[in-house]
């Protein structure tokens, strides 16, 4: 195995040794040429991927922009009229008897019907003795 000692050569190297040496000069500067337009035509694609990413971006930070400038106008309509509002719920509020309320009301008085009915019939009736022997034994009190 041999070991390697030379430093792998840019296209610039190349160029520079091809032209240099004679001998191996017409290959190193084919491949110096080639390395180099290949470098400067992935460097403009890298520039462009750049430059379009930028534009992009830019076009996305002034559209973001634009829409948080319409929310925070719609913000603050919404705030310019949260006192208004306000009164309005309050006056509303003050007219109208809440619902529940109403509720509440509704059912005390059909629950005190019910009981008034169910007095009403037990104090009519008389208790009538049980058909059955009592449980336990009744002592007379002292």
């Amino acid at each position: 195995m041999r070991a390697k000692t030379e430093a792998a050569l840019t296209p610039r190297q190349r160029l520079g040794r091809g032209l240099t040496y004679t001998a191996v000069g017409p290959v190193d500067v084919t491949r110096g040429v080639v390395g180099l337009g290949l470098n400067s035509a992935q460097a403009g694609v890298n520039s462009l991927r750049r430059r379009y990413r930028e534009g992009r971006l830019a076009h996305e930070v002034s559209a973001a922009q634009e829409v948080l400038a319409d929310e925070f106008a719609a913000a603050q309509e919404v705030v310019a009229g949260l006192p208004q509002a306000l009164r309005e719920a309050r006056r509303s509020r003050r007219r109208t008897p809440r619902p529940w309320v109403i509720g509440v009301a509704a059912t005390a008085v059909v629950a005190g019907g019910v009981a008034a009915v169910v007095i009403v019939r037990r104090a009519g009736r008389t208790e009538e003795p049980s058909p059955r022997p009592p449980s336990v034994e009744v002592q007379p009190r002292p």
